[in-house]
This record gives structure tokens, sequence and C-alpha cells, in this order.
């Protein structure tokens, strides 16, 4: 359960304003004045590292290995749980969202699609997204005791400080019931161990949605007050959970330092400029796909209804059938990239037309919501292929560019024996000529069922 005030000195201090980090650091200088186990025998210190995350599950969850990462170990990882964003919101706030649309009697009131996609204007994915009001559509803390030194792979303390993390993950669901885990995970396969916690803040409301997505509602709901200090009040109680582990463990807790945590300089950098590769990668996978699929969101809600627009019904139809005849095949999707981009085209064309306020009169929103999606798949699908031919073609080219250079050698042969050995060459192109002939005299007198067995007949 999250420290109240007047549990303790120290969590009355903290719940009084004190900041997070002063805190800790007192909670350091109390604890040092004994740094022996309940036997006798000398604590090991570490540091510790409570801080946010950047939030990519796609590195969390190893679709992707990064740099810093040993696959050789990746299977040592332990996930505690590993459920789809897109599920979790429907999970959370789909009831709410019914009940708050059944409330409302104008449309423009309600909630239309799911309401990840109403607060952020995307599909999820496995990023943070930010609204227009500032919620996120999950936050992310990541958890560390030690530092690669003194915990790192190869330590001898590596595994103990991966059992005081489990055991500190166990609890963190129970201890923050408003704060609801989607995906957490232990790397092991990285130079220390350590955790990824991903969570989305539950709070509930008396007007609008009556439950929502609000961190501060949720920090307030979990006893931690309101204001900007609500969430440094969180980790400091939460880092005092995980003190508590350690002291258990053998282990004296040292106060995180400030700004960064507690990474050394040159650590430090290396965590950032990590941090900025992932973002990078992140950045280049999604941007062409997500810039597609928002201006498709953005178009579903003035989509003509295309049953009572037979020009655009048949244009569309037209389009989807040759776009569907197209790709079949691989040797099909190389032959027609262009007449297959001409059609994406099309249907682009169609979309942005959809949006133009001289057709808002005839405009519906439920008939081609489907059809959008269905549109959306089958760009997707092209997108697939279109990269799969260009792997094969990549791979092609460097077959060519091998024959190429064997065919230059054999010429090159050729021209050094018509200069040193002309004789010889011609002897050699007479006996293959006449081996060429011979073979075609003995299939010509070949019997007609002998022939046929070769195909010749």
């Amino acid at each position: 359960m999250p420290v109240r005030a007047g549990d303790s000195p120290s969590a009355s201090a903290v719940m009084n304003g004190v900041d997070a980090y002063d805190f800790l650091i007192g909670f350091r200088r109390e604890k040092e004045v004994n740094p022996m186990n309940k036997k006798g025998e000398t604590m090991k210190e570490k540091r510790i590292s409570f801080g946010q995350g950047h939030g990519s599950l796609a590195h969390n969850n190893r679709e992707f290995v990064a740099a810093n990462v040993d696959p050789l170990r990746t299977p040592n990882n332990v996930i505690f749980v590993q459920q789809p964003i897109a599920e979790a919101y429907d999970q959370l706030f789909r009831e709410s969202t019914e009940r708050y649309n059944a409330r409302q009697k104008r449309n423009d009131r309600m909630i239309h699609g799911s309401y990840y996609e109403h607060l952020f204007g995307v599909k999820p994915c496995n990023t943070v997204r930010t609204a227009a009001d500032k919620r996120k559509s999950f936050y992310e803390d990541v958890v560390q005791i030690g530092k690669m030194e003194d915990s790192g792979y190869g330590t001898e303390d590596f595994q103990l400080v991966a059992d005081c993390l489990k055991e500190y993950m166990e609890g963190f669901q129970n201890r923050n019931p408003n704060f609801y885990v989607f995906n957490a995970v232990l790397h092991m396969d990285e130079a220390t161990p350590h955790l990824h916690i991903d969570y989305i803040p539950v709070g509930h409301y008396k007007r609008g949605q009556d439950v929502q997505n609000g961190i501060a509602q949720a920090l307030k709901e979990m006893g931690y007050g309101e204001g900007k200090q609500a969430i440094a009040r969180w980790r400091a109680a939460e880092v005092e959970v995980l003190n508590k582990i350690c002291l258990e463990h053998g282990i004296q807790p040292l106060a995180p330092e400030k700004a960064r945590g507690t990474l050394e300089i040159p650590e430090y950098k290396e965590k950032r400029r990590q941090a900025d590769e992932l973002a990078v990668q992140n950045a280049q996978a999604e941007a062409e796909l997500s810039k597609k699929v928002e201006q498709i969101n953005r178009a579903l809600k003035y989509l003509p209804d295309l049953h009572k627009n037979e020009k655009a019904e048949h244009e569309f139809l037209v389009a989807v059938s040759e776009l569907q005849d197209m790709l079949k095949s691989s040797m099909s999707i190389l032959r027609n990239k262009d007449s297959i981009i001409s059609r994406i085209e099309t249907l682009e064309s169609l979309t942005k037309k959809a949006m133009d306020k001289r057709d808002k009169a005839d405009l519906t929103i439920y008939d081609l919501r489907q059809r959008g999606e269905e549109v959306t798949a089958e760009l997707d699908d092209a997108l697939d292929k279109l990269k799969a031919i260009r792997s094969e073609k990549s791979q092609l080219s460097s077959e060519l560019q091998t024959v190429k250079a064997e065919n230059t050698e054999y010429r090159e042969i050729l021209a050094t024996l018509e200069r040193i050995a002309p004789t010889i060459l011609r002897q050699a192109k007479e006996m293959l000529w006449e081996q060429q002939r011979e073979q075609a005299q003995q299939i010509e007198y070949q019997p007609t069922k002998k022939k046929k067995s070769l195909g010749l007949e």
C-alpha cells in the first residue's frame, strides 16, 4: 500500500511536500548509522535508479534488438505482463465511454471510435502519444539497483539485484491500484538488470466520462495529494519500498543523484546516446505508416456514402479490384509497380475528396468506416509486399553483379586466348560445334516413343 501521512516521520515529511530526493538523502544518512545487517555482515552499498522512461514497447519487448543488447541472453528476460495497449484501453475505458455516449443528446458531443483514438487522434501504437491536454497514452518507469561495475553481467551481485527487482515488481500493482500495468519486463540481456514498467493512469470523475486516463486524479485517489509534488511523493514512497527490499537482501541503498538519477556522467551520456538511437529507430520505423494512418483517420469522419454516389462507388470499386489483381504475386507487383502506386493515389484522392466541404451535405460515417478500415489494411499489405519486392530486387541485383563480374572475367580469358593461342581456341570452338551437331543428330534419329519421353514430341 502507498505510504500515508503519519506512518513514519520520513513518510510524513514526504507527504508535507519535502523534495523526494532530499527525503531519500535523509533516508540514506539514517541507514548509514548502522551499515551492518542482522547477521553482523557488512552491507553492500548500491545506488538506486528510479526514473521516467521513454516508453518504447518495441524496445522493451525486443521487437528489434539495439546495439547494447546481448541476444544470447534475451531468453533470460522476465516478462511479468505483456498486453496489447489497444486491448488494455478497451478493457479499462470501453464501458465508461458507452455510459458517457448514452447520456449525450447531441451527436457532436459523443465519442466516435475508441477512447484511445478520441484522445490521441491515431490508432493505438507502441510509443507514447501526447494528447492536446497533455495527457499521455501511457507512462513508463525504469528501475535499477546498482551500476554496471558492481551489479552488471559477470559480477557476483548480478542475480541478487535481479531477485530484488522481481520482488519489487510482484507487489507493484497491489500498491498502485490506479496505475494499470499492461507491460512490464525485467531486462537481463543488457549491462545491468533493470525493470521497464509501463502503465495507464486511471482516474474516476463526477463530470464527463466517469473513468478516464488521468495521472493527477490517479495519484490523488491513491493518497498522494494534488499539485506538482504528487508524483515526487509517489516516487519517494516507491523508492522506500525498494530500499526495504534491498536491506532485507543485504544491500545498503544509496540515494539517487539529482537530475540524472543513479547514473555517473559517462554512464549517463551512454544511456542518453542509446535513448536517442532508440528514438530515431522508432521514428524511422513508424513515420511513413503513421502519417498515412493519421490522414485516413481524419478523413473517416467525412467519407461519402458510396451507395448514394454512383460515380464515386464505381471509381472506388474499380481501383480496389485492379489493385487486388496486381498484388496477387511478387512478379505481378514487380511488373506493375507504377500502376500499383497509381491505384493507391486514386484511393487517396477519393479520401481527400471526401474531406471537401462541398461534399459534406451527402456525408455519413458508418457506411464507409468499415470500407476505410479495409483500404487501410490493403495499403498496409501493399507496403509489406513492396518491401519484400525491394528485398528480392536487392538480392537479384547483387547476383547480377556477380554474374557480370564472371562474364567480364570470361571475356578477358577469351581475349587472352585469341591473342596468344588463336589456333587452339579455334579448334576448341570447332570441337564444341561438332559435339552439338552429333547430339542433335542422335536426338533426331531416336524412336518416336523415346522422343516423347524426352519431351520432343
